[in-house]
Order: C-alpha cells, then structure tokens, then sequence
C-alpha cells in the first residue's frame, strides 16, 4: 500500500492550477489604459496608411498627366 495517495495530491494539484484570480477585474484601471494605447496606436497606424495611399495616388496622377 503506497505511503502517498496519488488521487488526493493530482486532485490538490489541480486544484492550485484551476484556482485563479480575476485579474483583469482587480485592476481595471490597466486594462483601461491598455485600451486607449491600443486605440490610440490603432488610429496613429490608420493615419500613416492613409498618407501613405494618398502620397502613392499624388504621385500615380501626376504621372499620368
């Protein structure tokens, strides 16, 4: 007979694994500004593209002209 019972420590172990806290929930004020930097980065990027497009089609125009 084993001195350990396997099913109670993998029953403990899972236990520890499965316990998790709502971290997100515990400091909303990060998630807030993860958001807005990503908002802001998000419309920095659109931004560039679009000077980018509108250089490209300034430039096919006036070729073509």
């Amino acid at each position: 007979m084993p001195a350990v019972n396997t099913a109670v420590v993998a029953r403990d172990t899972l236990h520890q694994l499965a316990r998790r806290e709502n971290w997100a929930q515990q400091e909303a004020g990060v998630i807030v500004v993860f958001a807005i930097v990503f908002v802001v980065g998000v419309g920095l990027i659109g931004l560039w593209i679009s000077k980018l497009i509108k250089k490209r089609n300034a430039k096919k125009a006036a070729i073509d002209v």
